[in-house]
């Protein structure tokens, strides 16, 4: 199965493929999401490790019963051949009403056919007042017009 755009990546597809990651994260639909890695992808998430396509569809099935109301937005931090480094944050909040903003960085190297094989995420969160959450579009894929982390200040 091939996931354009596959690599080597230049600026406009790997702008592509980052905003295609953010939109099929921002689902929240694990099934969906796991289908863009390799059947042997092996992730850093934090401090969890995981590996194949079985574990991360558990992995999102647990972060999106826990992380309410999720919003993400992906930025490209650098990119060179197979690999691609993102910024990233999203909102969220846990079923007692308490609202996060997470932050960080991940690492992607993607196969011959577009399908990422390895995820290395570093992420820190920060509670915040619902008064100062900044994603208020619409559950699912952010709006064109929305701004980017570096719009915002991230």
């Amino acid at each position: 199965m091939t996931r354009p755009p596959v690599p080597p990546f230049t600026l406009d597809t790997a702008l592509q493929k980052v905003r295609l990651a953010e939109d099929g994260w921002n689902t929240r639909d694990p099934e969906t999401v796991a289908q863009v890695y390799t059947p042997d992808s092996h992730w850093r998430n934090r401090a969890e490790f995981v590996d194949g396509r079985d574990a991360i569809i558990a992995f999102l099935r647990r972060k999106w019963t826990r992380e309410l109301d999720y919003r993400l937005i992906k930025e490209l931090w650098a990119f060179d051949g197979n690999r691609i480094a993102v910024r990233f944050a999203y909102e969220c909040h846990d079923d007692s009403g308490n609202w996060f903003r997470s932050y960080g960085n991940e690492n992607w190297e993607f196969d011959e056919e577009g399908l990422m094989r390895t995820r290395h995420a570093s992420i820190n969160d920060l509670p915040i007042r619902e008064e100062d959450r900044k994603y208020h579009w619409p559950l699912g894929r952010r709006p064109d017009d929305h701004p980017g982390l570096s719009d915002l200040g991230f």
